[in-house]
């Protein structure tokens, strides 16, 4: 494939996303780019956070586990369902009875000022290394198919990439990441099926789902071990937590609901996006049963994250077939990390300046652009940590992970206040929720090294157990 094809593949693609910018950030203040005047329809919310919630790892990855794993990881998109429903029922009515603009705020009211700001600096941290992560991986891709043939160094690619992101959510912020992901979505799920139906036809497969149920990579649900990590509860409750606290305690995923008018219409918008992320990881998940049998069949030996990739860029499916795989990728990636750099910009401003506590409004947009700008800095700056100081994609894939650790204490925090009345020493929690996590992983090493027993996703409820019971110790004394 021409590198010139991807050229204007990426330059035609942004050229839409800044044109929407455009339109969406015309007499945009700070309202406009933290809650969209509360004026976005609730489709376009559900659709859009198809996009955010299937990144560019999630693009390519779960294709790729098929083939080790089955359908499997369908047993964790069932617990999804759960999460949402608690997120639709519980957290949105919370969310909009507050008026939250930053969900954290939620911490400050029910426990104080130590709470809070530990909350946000646990999102911050944990979006920051994940979305950095995520462009990392997709701007390897498009180093090595584009800009290495060019000579562009990987430096120059990946701060071009930043500054393009930069450039069409200044303005709008999330009124113009509403829009974008909607179009991004789009992008992503015809880049999926053209996929699907270049390789069927290649493997003249009449009947996908006939095909996809009697393929020896179909097994679905695992009842057997329940050491495993990929034992059916295990995976499903999991999977429950995850949406919730990946979901429903992440600021950049719960400021698009916000961004919605009414609270039905946010519930609407919650309803509608849990079946629709339902059916498309189906999707995924029989797109990488048919990768696996045509990477067989053909002797192409590719396998995990490199399967999607190389199957459908050299495995001679076309070069339109590569061209909307690249699409794909680009989108996913580009609306998980435009949302990321909006939430990332928006909690700090109100969570840890508290710009909104200020009465100067000229002063408080000042502040937040300069804030978004700093944060388009300390993306490039960790994605080139990565690339330049730690090098082993192994080795940050861990530190990935690590930062998934971060959620647990979210979840204690948030199902402790929301489950009990009690009040806790709020100058110990910081502490508390830095050991929580350190106390999960000693527990989930030791229990997978010297018991057989896989914590796998599990953890993330550990986590939030530990720091429940954590808080329930430093519930303050009635004197």
């Amino acid at each position: 494939m021409k590198p010139i094809y991807i050229v204007f593949l990426i330059l035609g693609y942004f050229g839409v996303l800044i044109f929407i910018s455009y339109l969406t950030g015309k007499s945009a203040n700070n309202k406009t780019f933290f809650k969209a005047n509360n004026t976005s329809p609730w489709y376009l919310v559900a659709f859009g956070m198809i996009g955010a919630s299937l990144s560019g790892v999630t693009f390519i990855s779960v294709p790729g586990w098929v083939e080790g794993a089955n359908m499997s990881y369908f047993q964790m998109v069932l617990g999804y369902v759960v999460g949402y429903a608690v997120i639709g029922l519980l957290l949105l009515p919370l969310y909009y009875r507050l008026n939250l603009t930053s969900i954290y705020t939620y911490l400050d009211d029910r426990f104080g000022t130590y709470s809070y700001k530990t909350g946000a600096s646990f999102f911050l941290l944990s979006r920051t290394i994940g979305a950095a992560f995520r462009l990392f991986l997709v701007a390897n891709v498009l180093q090595i198919i584009l800009f290495d043939a060019f000579g562009i160094p990987f430096w120059v690619t990946v701060s071009i990439t930043i500054l393009l992101i930069w450039l069409y959510t200044h303005k709008g912020g999330i009124k113009t990441i509403v829009w974008t992901d909607t179009l991004q979505t789009l992008f992503m799920l015809i880049a999926v099926g053209v996929c699907i139906y270049t390789i069927s036809n290649e493997m003249q497969i009449s009947n996908l789902f006939t095909y996809v149920k009697d393929s020896e990579f179909s097994k679905t649900f695992f009842f057997d071990d329940i050491n495993a990590s990929n034992y059916f509860w295990k995976q499903f409750l999991s999977g429950a937590f995850i949406a919730i606290v990946m979901t429903g305690l992440d600021q950049d995923m719960m400021q698009k609901n916000l961004t919605c008018n009414h609270l039905k219409d946010a519930q609407k918008n919650m309803f509608w996006f849990t079946i629709v992320l339902v059916v498309v990881n189906f999707f995924f998940l029989a797109l990488g049963v048919l990768l696996t049998d045509y990477a067989q069949r053909n002797g192409i030996d590719a396998h995990k994250d490199e399967l999607f990739p190389i199957v459908a860029i050299e495995g001679n499916l076309g070069t339109a077939t590569a061209l909307f795989f690249l699409l794909g990728l680009i989108a996913a990636a580009y609306s998980s990390a435009d949302s990321a750099l909006t939430s990332l910009t928006t909690s700090f401003s109100i969570d840890i300046l508290e710009i909104d506590k200020k009465n100067n409004i000229k002063e408080q947009e000042k502040i937040r652009k300069k804030i978004h700008i700093i944060f388009s800095l300390v993306l490039i700056a960790t994605i080139l940590i990565f690339k330049y100081f730690i090098a082993d994609q192994s080795v940050i894939a861990n530190i990935f992970k690590a930062a998934g650790y971060t959620y647990g204490p979210l979840l204690g925090l948030y199902a402790f206040g929301l489950f009990t009345s009690l009040k806790v020493t709020d100058k110990k929690v910081p502490l508390l929720c830095i050991i929580a996590p350190i106390l999960t992983y000693g527990i989930s090493y030791y229990s997978n090294e010297k018991l057989g027993f896989d914590f796998g996703f599990f953890v993330l409820v550990l986590n939030g157990f530990l720091t429940f019971i954590g808080l329930y110790l430093l519930q303050e004394k009635k004197s």
